[in-house]
């Protein structure tokens, strides 16, 4: 070997880490399961209960679900197509077929061994939406009491538990989008869920088909994962939704009284003069507007954040934490921690647009990490961090005074 001088790169000293996929989705749904006969073996291809991550329309194809299903599988091949009219191509989807005796309530129950938690804990905790498809079983009759199925009252507080214990238990947060399954068409009916608490859970009412009795989840689903953590579903300027028709009830979405159904709190379809197609109605979830968490954009801001911190401050659980003569933190590790939870918020969510900066002040992150160095450590053995990060506003209403300029 002749002499000469080697140089290696270096790698792993900057502490970057990869971006966080934002837009992964869940999807429980009813289904029936399919065998397909494989190299003259008859081979189930879709199991129920069984979770399952595709990428693509394909590989739930592949799987035995097409366009000539019928019957809840047909629910579920329209769901994941229109998932994927709307999604990034490669967008992960976890889903988890279920028999027709579970009804959206049980679905969303996490005390159900075969409900929702089981799909997010297969997903390790990487599903931020999880969407709920149902097939009413041929036996099932719904009661209508607020204008919806009672049973979909009765999941919102099934889902907002689910989605606490999955951001307390599993420090994966959520929320969830539910169908306003067998709408009545009467919007003043409805009940009002901006007096509810529910801020991890969505209504959407309005499907691709006409007197549907169930939602167009997945073509909801599939413009969240196309779109940043605060971007909002109603913004005009992203484009309408990718669907020809949609109604609302036995209606067209225009003709379905969007401005009662979004004022109750739900979600809908509707349409804007001069402008061609539809545009989803808000990001409301089911809460009162004064909640911090009352629209989706805040609350994917600050589920992701949750997720950025937890990852930060895990590696210091445990850790020699350095002290004073009194038993309190040393500033420079108060300092260092301050520094890293918020250049792992700058990194991964300043740096992509997810948080609102005031641009006339260039020391603005969006993001303050404050840690009391006044906590006796040695003491309590804990020490408690103070993050705030910064949200954007939404221009909902937009008010002009329009008149003639005439000379003075």
């Amino acid at each position: 070997m002749l002499p000469n001088v080697k140089i290696d790169f270096a790698n792993g000293l900057l502490g970057a880490v990869g971006a966080m996929n934002d837009g992964v989705v869940g999807l429980i749904a009813t289904a029936t399961a399919v065998s397909q006969t494989i190299n003259l073996v008859a081979t189930t291809t879709f199991a129920l209960n069984t979770p399952y991550k595709i990428t693509s329309l394909d590989e739930l194809v592949e799987k035995g679900v097409n366009s000539s299903s019928t019957g809840a599988n047909a629910n579920l091949y329209k769901c994941v197509k229109e998932f994927y009219d709307e999604a990034p191509a490669g967008s992960e989807l976890w889903l988890m077929g279920v028999a027709d005796t579970m009804t959206v309530d049980k679905m969303v129950d996490k005390t159900e061994a075969n409900g929702a938690k089981k799909l997010i804990c297969a997903a390790n905790g990487d599903i931020r939406i999880l969407i709920v498809k149902v097939t009413d079983g041929s036996t099932y009759t719904a009661t209508v009491t607020h204008a919806i199925d009672a049973k979909v009252e009765t999941a919102i507080t099934k889902a907002q538990q689910l989605a606490e214990e999955a951001a307390e238990a599993l420090y994966a947060p959520l929320f969830t989008i539910l169908e306003g399954r067998h709408y009545s068409g009467v919007a003043s009916n409805l009940p009002d869920l901006t007096g509810g608490s529910a801020n991890r859970v969505a209504i959407l009412i309005g499907d691709t088909v006409a007197s549907s009795k169930g939602a167009a989840v997945g073509l909801l689903a599939g413009r969240l994962a196309a779109i940043p953590v605060q971007r909002s579903i109603a913004r005009v300027r992203s484009g309408s939704v990718g669907a020809t028709l949609l109604y609302i009830g036995s209606a067209t979405a225009e003709n379905g009284d969007p401005a009662t159904i979004n004022d109750k709190g739900f979600i809908c379809p509707r349409t804007f003069v001069g402008k061609s197609g539809y545009f989803w109605s808000d990001d409301k979830l089911a809460t009162a507007p004064t909640d911090d968490y009352a629209l989706i954009p805040r609350r994917r801001t600050i589920d992701k954040a949750y997720r950025i911190t937890y990852q930060t401050l895990v590696d210091a659980l445990n850790d020699e934490c350095p002290v004073t003569d009194e038993g309190k933190i040393a500033p420079p590790y108060v300092k260092s921690v301050e520094a890293a939870v918020e250049s792992a918020i700058i990194n991964q969510m300043t740096s992509e647009g997810n948080l609102g900066v005031d641009p006339s002040d260039p020391n603005d992150m969006g993001v303050q990490c404050y840690i009391d160095p006044d906590q006796n450590i040695v003491a309590t053995s804990k020490f408690k961090v103070k993050l705030r990060v910064k949200p954007y506003g939404y221009a909902k209403y937009i008010e002009v005074d329009l008149g003639f300029k005439v000379s003075e």
